[in-house]
């Protein structure tokens, strides 16, 4: 089940508590601490390839199309 699966299934079941609690607690996807997933894109959302350094948290595919605009030059 993916995230925008479960969050799909939890709006049809809004109005009965007991029932989406009891969803919430087998099905939500948990947070994570450590390991790929826990680094999200900021801009795109992808979970690979993250650029934590300098506070960036960008996959390397938005770094490379946008480091110009923040102040990073190409050596060549």
């Amino acid at each position: 089940m993916t995230a925008s699966d479960w969050n799909k299934v939890l709006k049809q079941i809004k109005g009965k508590q007991v029932i989406a609690q009891k969803f919430l607690k087998f099905n939500k996807p948990k947070n994570r601490k450590f390991g790929i997933a826990k680094y999200k894109c900021e801009r795109c959302g992808r979970f690979g390839a993250h650029l934590s350094q300098y506070n960036l948290n960008l996959c390397r595919q938005c770094f490379r199309e946008i480091a110009e605009e923040i102040g990073f030059k190409k050596y060549n």
